[in-house]
């Protein structure tokens, strides 16, 4: 009975760690986009020294970068689960995760002052389209590697069910054919695509995709000792721009002759 009910409390433990993060990343889109429902936004008037907002930004987005590294690292994970059921694991790194953004969304600091502005509406509308594809692509990408795997869902409800663990399978479904992180790619078109780009949002792209880019580093050299054919895979696929390959560009090149 009480291996039971405490099968039963991972499980709902793991759905209330989706549902932070589902809310999470809703209020995400609001948060980077400046749309209305978002409480606090990226950009708005500086409120206090520039020098003391800047830290405070920086330090909201090392926490973020600290906290999603080192949890998602093996030997942490080894450490981490003497002390947490293994199958709450993911579900405690998604919480975790979801509580450092919701301190970023609360505490950030708006700087001020503009980097570009985009005037001519048709511009605007292309900026704010590819914002829309980015999100779209991240949330899709999920899906392709097993969205209810990455958050935590699958390892839930496979206990409650009292089914063991599988690790997912290497493999290379749709857009992974053409990049090996459309997820990261897609970030960066969320965090780029922009009309009015402020110097809060600038410092945000550019810190996180830094991140984004060593966390790459870090996730690829994991991949590998668990999926010794990923690192073929490395170097057949480019990581997060598509290649024109030789036929292709070929036939462009054909075509512009003609």
């Amino acid at each position: 009975m009480n291996s039971y009910l405490k099968r039963i409390g991972i499980f709902f433990y793991g759905l209330l760690s989706y549902a932070v993060f589902l809310a999470t990343f809703v209020y995400a889109i609001g948060f980077v986009g400046n749309l209305p429902y978002a409480i606090n936004t990226l950009d708005g008037p500086l409120q206090m020294p520039l020098w003391h907002a800047v830290l405070i930004d920086v330090l909201l987005l090392g926490v973020f970068a600290v906290q999603h590294s080192v949890m998602a690292r093996p030997a942490f994970k080894r450490w981490w689960t003497r002390y947490i059921a293994v199958e709450a694991e993911r579900s405690t790194y998604v919480l975790f995760s979801s509580l450092a953004l919701i301190l970023l969304f609360v505490l950030w600091q708006p700087l001020g002052g503009q980097v570009w502005q985009i005037e001519n509406p048709s511009g605007r509308l292309l900026m704010s389209a590819i914002f829309g594809f980015g999100w779209a692509l991240v949330l899709y990408s999920t899906f392709l590697i097993n969205h209810f795997d990455l958050f935590g869902l699958r390892q839930v409800s496979l206990q409650l069910l009292g089914k063991p663990y599988t690790g997912l399978e290497f493999k290379m479904p749709a857009v992974y054919k053409l990049v090996r992180h459309p997820l990261y790619a897609g970030w960066f078109l969320c965090f780029w695509a922009t009309p009015s780009m402020t110097w809060a949002h600038f410092v945000f792209a550019v810190l996180t995709s830094l991140y984004i880019l060593i966390a790459i580093r870090l996730e690829e050299r994991d991949l590998i000792e668990m999926h010794p054919e990923y690192r073929d895979y490395r170097r057949q696929v480019p990581m997060l721009v598509p290649r024109i390959s030789r036929r292709e560009k070929a036939g462009a090149d054909g075509a512009e002759v003609a």
